[in-house]
């Protein structure tokens, strides 16, 4: 899914939206319940801005420093900014209150430190929970025989509200491969939701990325982590 050089980013705005589209109506799904993030992650501000001109809303960073920096310059009311790679403890005074959703809480500590930080703002920070799908030793993320007993815990932080669940699968050939791990995350979010937790919610499932994001809708995404479609390839 490599742009051509000829498009813009706003033409490959229009085809990722229009694919997400094609495969929501494939499903049988409504398009208006998936939502597209940006990944600007190595992207320049000017290449962000004609993202947000052609229809961008949803920003999501990976790195903070590079994202703080985005932040401060780009200053437009209609987008939101996610935080959407590994968070580290050390690094929670400064994302929370910042990132409208961060989609990588991959501990009870992490939680409780965003627990704590959120209050002492006297706010409550959305969060999603990071599940290791393929069971990696590479990867972070709860294990799928961990987290059912995480969420409760977390599900009590005042400050905390868990949205739904993050996932990578594992590095495949092929698209179609990654569907098991998307059908897995969906039936796992169906799990947690029937332990019918107060404050903690499986609406949304961030799962879905440049290389495999049509399968990723019909298998239930919400929010689909989209770059090198829109962007292109980055030396990053």
């Amino acid at each position: 899914m490599e742009p051509s050089v000829k498009e813009t980013v706003a033409d490959r705005v229009q085809e990722v939206l229009s694919n997400i589209r094609r495969a929501a109506d494939h499903a049988g799904r409504p398009f208006e319940q998936i939502r597209l993030v940006a990944v600007t992650k190595g992207v320049t501000v000017d290449r962000i801005q004609q993202g947000i001109d052609a229809g961008l809303s949803i920003l999501g960073e990976s790195r903070l420093q590079e994202a703080v920096s985005k932040i401060d310059v780009i200053k437009r009311a209609s987008v939101r900014w996610h935080f959407i790679g590994h968070l580290q403890r050390r690094k929670v005074r400064s994302v929370v209150g910042v990132f409208d959703l961060i989609h990588s809480v991959d501990s009870i500590a992490l939680a409780q430190d965003l627990n704590r930080r959120a209050g002492d703002l006297a706010g409550t920070q959305h969060i999603l929970l990071e599940v290791n799908i393929g069971n990696e030793s590479t990867k972070g993320g709860f294990r799928l025989d961990d987290i059912i007993h995480a969420v409760p815990v977390i599900g009590l932080l005042p400050h905390i509200r868990i949205k739904g669940l993050m996932a990578i699968p594992p590095i495949q050939t092929h698209a179609e491969q990654s569907r098991p791990y998307f059908r897995r995350l969906r039936e796992l979010a169906v799990r947690i939701r029937e332990l019918n937790i107060p404050a903690v919610g499986m609406q949304e499932l961030s799962m879905g990325m440049s290389d495999d994001y049509e399968v990723a809708v019909e298998e239930g995404a919400t929010l689909v982590r989209v770059g090198t479609a829109i962007f292109g390839a980055r030396n990053v």
